[in-house]
């Protein structure tokens, strides 16, 4: 399975699409990949917005129980979600207005890939930032 998403698109979404990034998935479970890919962006000059049905203060930003409860414009939504889930997520990015979806590394939903874009929002898939960040700013 292929990533959906070319290095323009990734760079145009880390670079120009906005500092907000909600991050679907993250908690202060120190184990999952969101925290760590979270502390990245943050290094990287964006603020992260956790949402979680926990709705934890993580890496000393408030957070929400879903999207639609942030109560403020997010920019880009990172999904760190099984697949089954991330389809509802997307529609949901929609639904609050951001500009671009991310689904993070082996989260894979082509409907939703296909909606999302159709909706106008810039969207990867099957990609990681963490790793993107450093590899595109040689």
């Amino acid at each position: 399975m292929s990533s959906y998403g070319d290095d323009a698109t990734v760079r145009a979404i880390l670079e120009g699409t906005g500092d907000t990034w909600a991050v679907v998935g993250l908690s202060n479970n120190t184990a999952r990949a969101a925290y760590g890919v979270a502390r990245v962006l943050q290094r990287y000059g964006k603020r992260v917005v956790p949402v979680h049905p926990s709705a934890e203060t993580v890496h000393g930003e408030q957070g929400y129980p879903s999207l639609s409860a942030v109560p403020f414009p997010v920019d880009v939504v990172d999904v760190f979600v099984n697949s089954s889930l991330a389809g509802a997520v997307a529609d949901e990015a929609v639904a609050i207005g951001a500009k671009a979806v991310w689904f993070q590394l082996d989260v894979i939903d082509e409907d939703a890939y296909r909606r999302t874009r159709d909706a106008g929002l810039t969207m990867v898939m099957n990609r990681c930032p963490a790793i993107e960040i450093p590899r595109l700013s040689h």
